[in-house]
């Protein structure tokens, strides 16, 4: 195996790693970072993404393996374990039921960049309108989240199917928007992603079955072992950021981000329509 292709493989790996669980929209940047080093071809390039989005999800399940798994045997009686996996599960279904039902049609007719720029901006605008208004919490642990909590937070989630709009981001500020804090907002978004990013892992893995081949081994471990080691320092690092300060610095990049997006758009510096 090549050392570019080793190092480029690592560096998909910590842009993965710290683009999924923040509100940015990890794919764009995904995007962008393959263009550029022109890494693998189209088909090739999917499934390693597939692969370094199970790193960063084996990462979240890594972290929380003691809340999840020892609250496995307390799923028969009530209590905070059995509420947690509801309140996945009741947030889960929305967008996993709408996805199936509109996939090709959010693919075919939202996947353009005046679409993903746009969402990227409104996001941004939304997250700075939810942090300065007068934001007072009445859920500040996510054992303390009702089943209907869940339940608007996985509606949000359904808004993330937009190209651009980021599952993370949309998680994140529509927890806060129905009282969360941010911390608690930001854990159920970890928890959420674990079914949603497994889902859509497994789906586009059994479709890329036929491009499965030993001599990629290496190459796809290194990046998933780099996404699963880069989401993890992430994760920590979220936490104990929002612990002391907003979301506001998130928001001015999305807006950054998707006004160079439509810069880049009108003016023909950069094709997006073929990379999108």
């Amino acid at each position: 195996m090549e050392l570019i292709i080793i190092l480029k493989a690592i560096v998909m790996g910590i842009v993965e790693g710290v683009t999924e669980l923040l509100p940015i929209s990890s794919t764009g940047h995904l995007i962008i970072a393959a263009d550029l080093m022109n890494f693998l071809e189209n088909e090739k390039r999917d499934l390693f993404g597939v692969f370094i989005q199970m790193g960063a999800t084996l990462a979240i399940v890594w972290e929380y393996r003691k809340k999840l798994f020892g609250g496995l045997f307390e799923l028969n009686r009530p209590g905070p374990a059995r509420n947690l996996y509801v309140n996945v599960t009741v947030a889960f279904l929305p967008a996993a039921i709408v996805g199936v039902i509109f996939s090709e049609i959010i693919l075919g007719v939202l996947f353009t960049p005046y679409v993903v720029a746009t969402t990227f901006i409104l996001g941004g605008v939304l997250m700075i309108w939810i942090e300065r208004k007068a934001y007072q919490p009445r859920v500040h642990e996510v054992d303390g989240m009702g089943f209907g909590d869940a339940l608007k937070i996985g509606l949000c989630q359904v808004l993330s199917l937009v190209p651009g709009t980021s599952r993370s981001g949309a998680t994140i500020i529509g927890g806060m928007f129905f009282g969360l804090s941010r911390r608690a907002a930001t854990e159920f978004s970890f928890f959420l992603a674990i079914p949603m990013i497994s889902g859509a892992s497994l789906y586009s893995l059994y479709s890329a079955r036929h491009l499965l081949d030993w001599n990629d081994g290496g190459i796809l471990a290194i990046g998933f072992f780099t996404a699963f080691v880069v989401t993890l320092f992430v994760m920590r690092a979220l936490l104990a950021f929002v612990s002391r300060y907003t979301y506001e610095v998130f928001a001015w990049y999305r807006i950054a981000f998707g006004a160079l997006i439509l810069l880049t758009a009108y003016t023909g510096w950069v094709d997006w329509s073929s990379k999108m």
